[in-house]
């Protein structure tokens, strides 16, 4: 393991537990603020661990970017998809409601959950499938404690199942496109990454 993909691992367990230890002391509103910069820290290990960053590759992140925006700004607006729901002050700049980090994020979501999928399949259709089946699964932890942390929450406190079959149903076409292009990143990386969001999130289940 090289010195650049030890400290990158180091750097975001030192986010994550710095996050979990920071939101449950005093000073969580100050923590829960900081949100979108460690999500963009994740993001960036994430990127400069790929293998090239050509067209090829822009190309490939601007599809779950561009198919989360409009998807989210249909949900945001029209409560379409995933049902009515808004997103809260700690996911930072928005546009038409949805927040310029959680198209980040949905890129992010897709490059580690395609990871894991490879890990298990060599079939691009079994590869989506599971990718957008560990997607919603995420989804689903993160959903507890997203109108905890003022992330988003839905009308009526509520999370519909219309949330979950939109985000499987989704997830699965981003992955296809995705997967297609066949980007060469670090899935070791990738792995951290995965993991601590799924620590996080799972802590806050039980405090």
């Amino acid at each position: 393991m090289s010195s650049k993909t030890k400290l990158s691992i180091l750097l975001l367990w030192l986010f994550t537990v710095s996050g979990i230890l920071g939101i449950l002391s005093p000073a969580s509103d100050w923590f829960l603020a900081l949100t979108p910069l460690n999500l963009f820290i994740s993001f960036v290990v994430l990127v400069i661990h790929v293998e090239t960053i050509n067209k090829k590759t822009l190309l490939a992140f601007s599809i779950p970017f561009f198919l989360g925006f409009g998807t989210e700004a249909l949900g945001v607006n029209y409560g379409l998809l995933f049902g009515s729901y808004a997103y809260g002050a700690n996911l930072g700049y928005k546009i038409v409601g949805v927040p310029f980090m959680i198209c980040i994020n949905w890129i992010m979501l897709t490059i580690i959950t395609a990871d894991l999928a490879k890990k298990i399949s060599n079939r691009l259709y079994v590869r989506a499938f599971l990718g957008a089946l560990f997607m919603t699964l995420l989804d689903a932890i993160i959903e507890v404690s997203a109108p905890r942390f003022d992330f988003w929450e839905f009308e009526g406190a509520e999370v519909p199942i219309q949330n979950y079959i939109a985000w499987i149903c989704i997830s699965f076409v981003a992955h296809l496109a995705y997967q297609h292009f066949e980007i060469k990143t670090n899935k070791r990386i990738s792995m951290h990454v995965l993991a601590s969001m799924f620590v996080f999130f799972t802590i806050f289940l039980f405090i």
